[in-house]
């Protein structure tokens, strides 16, 4: 990516909660926020965006060509530089991100805001999670 990440919000697949994807997030200072089961609303960015994929791309090709991660690179550049988006009112996401260019923050300075202590391994199950939460406000 051309600027730092600094959080990733996911739904509450099981492969997100692993404790080496959880750990490599926080080596690189970058904030877990998975959402609230039966939530979608909240996770509705990305799953506009597989419906495009879906529709504009998979659709169009054969998964077997032995090209298809040359056509995904294709695809992937065509979507964030020349595709113009509803959400970001007829922007591409790269016009999007030149125009904010100048307030997002750099590795360094996200680095620098990311408070380690305010972070921990999540657990999968929401209900677990929130009691964990709830048991370490307590102490």
């Amino acid at each position: 990516m051309p600027f730092a990440i600094q959080r990733i919000q996911t739904d509450r697949d099981r492969e997100f909660f692993a404790y080496k994807v959880q750990k490599k997030l926080m080596e690189y200072c970058i904030k877990f926020r998975p959402i609230k089961p039966k939530s979608p609303h909240l996770n509705g960015k990305a799953e506009r965006s597989q419906r495009t994929d879906f529709e504009e791309f998979y659709s169009t090709v054969d998964l077997n060509d032995p090209t298809l991660e040359d056509l995904l690179q294709e695809w992937q550049h065509f979507y964030n530089s020349h595709r113009p988006h509803g959400s970001l009112s007829g922007k591409t996401p790269m016009d999007k991100y030149f125009e904010l260019m100048h307030k997002t923050p750099l590795w360094e300075e996200v680095g620098d805001m990311y408070d380690e202590s305010k972070e921990h391994i999540q657990e999968a199950d929401y209900k677990i999670e929130l009691r964990l939460r709830k048991l370490k406000r307590s102490m």
